[in-house]
This record gives structure tokens, C-alpha cells and sequence, in this order.
């Protein structure tokens, strides 16, 4: 992400009060449902409905799924912002976010975020069932209050127990079709979970003094470059393990492990790669982080495509 400059600094869309089209407002207010978070999100989502289905998912239902849970995940997102609004100004990173350039007020973020969890959870309910809609609310619970409000500016470990509102979304997307939890699920929560410290970290390693400038401790932050590197070399080795765990538990046919097994030795070269660069005397930029972090959404994606693509053959 790239510094403002002054021009930008001072253009009407970032000045407090400033005229604003109605274009202008509603671009604002869903930049704070953070719209490329949810991606990833809807990414889990939908191939563990068809999962769930053992073949293509109820078309209807698939589709209240995916748009409630958007709005969950909308709704998490928008009131993590309206509690994060002092450090992003702070971070390059996020100092172009809505708050952070006064596009949307605090109050009206907070009634945004509010409505748009009480319209996820009604529209769950109501279209799907009481498990879907009670696991959306515990999972916007979880990452505003636990993450935002406790974790985040007070543990180096916020993102492992934190991360847990971002494996929500495989329980939600199941409950969603057969209305009960099983192992296979939890398997894919699982994945998620050990998924996320290493995918995090790097881009923390990236941004480090962005985090230290908000007083934010983030593992880079508080630990050396080699805790950081081992940790998520642990981790990553995790996530793989974890995701093989599918094969017996759902009966999966030979394509799925397969594919994890192929995209699980990548993933796991590359998180190698980064500690033979530590090894090497490589520090900071060059040590290229960012390189294992964007990795990390590739496998992620790829996993669950295999997830989705799996009851299909069966």
C-alpha cells in the first residue's frame, strides 16, 4: 500500500465534512465490509456446502448461505473498523481505509456494522436454521469482541485465537445444508485455524513497523525474525497434516488427497524456503515474506476447490 500523498491527502473525498455523492458514500461504506476479506471467506464457504451435500448443494439454500454469511462477514468486519479507527490511521496499510480518511462517521459505522449483523442473522434464521444463524452471531461476536476488543493490542498470540472467527464460515456453510455439525467440518475449521498464524505473520513481517507505530504486538513485532519463521514453519506443517485428516474422516475419493498432498508439499517449500533465507543471513524485505503470504491464499483457494470438486466425482 502506498503513502498518501499531499494532493491525495487533501482531496474533498478524505476532508471531514467535504460534499460527497451518494456514490461516493456507498463506496465507503462497503470498503468497510472489507469486500476482499470476505472472498476469502466465501472461498471456504461455499465448497463445504457441497461437501456437505456429497454433490452439487441445495441451489436456494446455497445461495441464502452465501449472501447472509456476506453480510455476517460484512457486518464483523465493518465494526472491527469502527474499534481499530484510531490505529488505522497510524498504518500505512489500513490509513486509507473509510474511517481512517473521515468517508463515514463512527456512529455511522457502528449502526452499519450492527444492522448488518442483525440482517444476517434474521436472514439465516430464516432461510436456513437456528445452528447457521446463532454460528454466524457467535462468529461476529467472537472476532469484535475476543479479537478487537481484547486480543488484538494485548497478546502476541491475537491472530492464533483470534483467527478462530475466520474458520467460522466451514461450520456455518455446513450447518447451512444438513442443520447439525460433524468431524468433516471441524477437519476444514482445523485447516483454517493452523492456517492462519503463518498467513498472517508474513504479512505482519512485511508491515512490522506499521504495527509497532500503532503499538499493536504482533508476533513480528514482540519475537525475533527466527521465532516468527520457526513458528510458522510449525504451523504450516499443521495446516498440511490437518488437511489430510479429510480423506478418512469424509470418505473422500483419491482426487482430494491428492491435490492436498501436491499443493501441501508446495506450501511447505515455500515456508522451508523462507527459513533457508533466514539460515542464509537474509533479514527483513529480503528475506521476501510476502512471497510465502501470497502463496498461502493460492493453497487455501486450491484446497477447498479440491473440496468442492471432490463429491462431484464420487
Amino acid at each position: 500500500m502506498t503513502v498518501l500523498t499531499n494532493r491525495q491527502a487533501t482531496t474533498p473525498s478524505t476532508e471531514p465534512g467535504a460534499p460527497r455523492t451518494f456514490g461516493m458514500v456507498v463506496k465507503a461504506y462497503v470498503a468497510l465490509t472489507k469486500p476482499r476479506i470476505i472472498e476469502l471467506l466465501l472461498i471456504t464457504t461455499l465448497p463445504v456446502m457441497f461437501l456437505a451435500a456429497g454433490g452439487l448443494p441445495p441451489l436456494w439454500k446455497s445461495i441464502a448461505v452465501m449472501v447472509f454469511g456476506t453480510l455476517s462477514a460484512g457486518s464483523a468486519n465493518a465494526l472491527n473498523c469502527y474499534v481499530d479507527r484510531d490505529i488505522d490511521q497510524k498504518m500505512r496499510r489500513t490509513r486509507r481505509r473509510p474511517l481512517a480518511r473521515h468517508q463515514v462517521s463512527p456512529r455511522g459505522a457502528l449502526i452499519f456494522g450492527i444492522v448488518l449483523g442483525i440482517l444476517s442473522t434474521v436472514g439465516l434464521w430464516l432461510t436456513t436454521n437456528w445452528l447457521a444463524a446463532v454460528l454466524s452471531t457467535g462468529a461476529i461476536l467472537f472476532y469484535v469482541i475476543v479479537y478487537s476488543m481484547v486480543l488484538k493490542r494485548r497478546t502476541a498470540q491475537n491472530i492464533v485465537w483470534g483467527g478462530i472467527a475466520g474458520c467460522m464460515p466451514v461450520m456455518i456453510g455446513w450447518a447451512g445444508i444438513t442443520e447439525r455439525l460433524d468431524w468433516a467440518p471441524l477437519v476444514l475449521f482445523g485447516v483454517v485455524f493452523f492456517w492462519t498464524p503463518p498467513h498472517t505473520w508474513t504479512l505482519a513481517m512485511r508491515y512490522k513497523e506499521d504495527y509497532a507505530a500503532a503499538k499493536v504486538p504482533m508476533l513480528p513485532v514482540v519475537a525475533t525474525e527466527r521465532r516468527v519463521i520457526l513458528e510458522s514453519v510449525a504451523y504450516t506443517w499443521a495446516t498440511v497434516l490437518c488437511s489430510l485428516a479429510l480423506w478418512p474422516v469424509a470418505g473422500t475419493t483419491l482426487f482430494y488427497p491428492v491435490v492436498a498432498v501436491v499443493l501441501g508439499v508446495v506450501c511447505l517449500w515455500e515456508v522451508h524456503r523462507l527459513l533457508a533465507r533466514l539460515n542464509a543471513g537474509k533479514s527483513g524485505v529480503d528475506l521476501r515474506p510476502m512471497r510465502f503470504f501470497h502463496w498461502s491464499n493460492a493453497y487455501l483457494a486450491l484446497l477447498f476447490l479440491a473440496v468442492a470438486i471432490d463429491p462431484l466425482l464420487a
